[in-house]
């Protein structure tokens, strides 16, 4: 209810996308229930430290949205699913993260944006599907080499067998990986979408 009421505020600060519109802002588990949340931005397990979400909901374009169902539906089938770290983020946000990593393989110049920003974006990983962790290459939002896809070589051979089931089947419906984050994806056509400093 809370999710819904927030999402409901973030609409009215946004009267150019109608709610039936392709390019607005949905919450996730409207268009994808079985999909699990862990909105790591509005909790303190994030290299920031501290929440800097005043709600753990997950936004996305409805295009977008509909694109990730389809990836959630698919692994389903393989038995697995998605666990979500980070959708849309307001670009107030965006430039908190600058202040601490200014390094743009990893955070994006505010000045620029990111895809995230535009709500075209997300963090995530594959869990079992009963939502169990799966071992995955290294952890969020760590900043290393060892977290960018070059060094998939490296990885141990479970994160490599579970990466590969993830972006098989995150590929298969468009989304493009990004090469310093093994957890980020960009959804096609992420260019036409404006930047938003719309609040969680």
């Amino acid at each position: 209810m809370r999710a819904a009421i927030c999402f409901l505020g973030i609409l009215l600060a946004l009267p150019a996308l109608a709610v039936d519109a392709p390019d607005a802002l949905v919450d996730i588990t409207a268009v994808a229930p079985a999909i699990r949340l862990d909105m790591r931005y509005a909790g303190s397990d994030n290299f920031l430290k501290r929440a800097v979400y005043a709600k753990p909901v997950c936004l996305l374009r409805r295009e977008v949205a509909e694109r990730l169902a389809r990836v959630e539906r698919r692994l389903a089938a393989e038995g697995y699913g998605l666990k979500l770290w980070d959708c849309y983020r307001p670009l107030s946000v965006q430039r908190e993260m600058w202040k601490l990593v200014s390094d743009e393989r990893y955070v994006a110049d505010p000045k620029k944006g990111s895809r995230h920003n535009r709500g075209a974006a997300v963090d995530l990983t594959l869990v079992g599907s009963g939502g169990e962790t799966l071992e995955m290459p290294t952890a969020h939002d760590d900043f290393s080499e060892r977290a960018g896809r070059a060094a998939e070589p490296t990885w141990p051979a479970t994160a490599r067998k579970y990466y590969a089931t993830l972006h098989r089947a995150m590929t298969a419906e468009g989304f493009l990986p990004l090469p310093s984050e093994w957890w980020h994806y960009d959804a096609p056509g992420w260019e036409r979408h404006p930047l938003l400093d719309a609040p969680l």
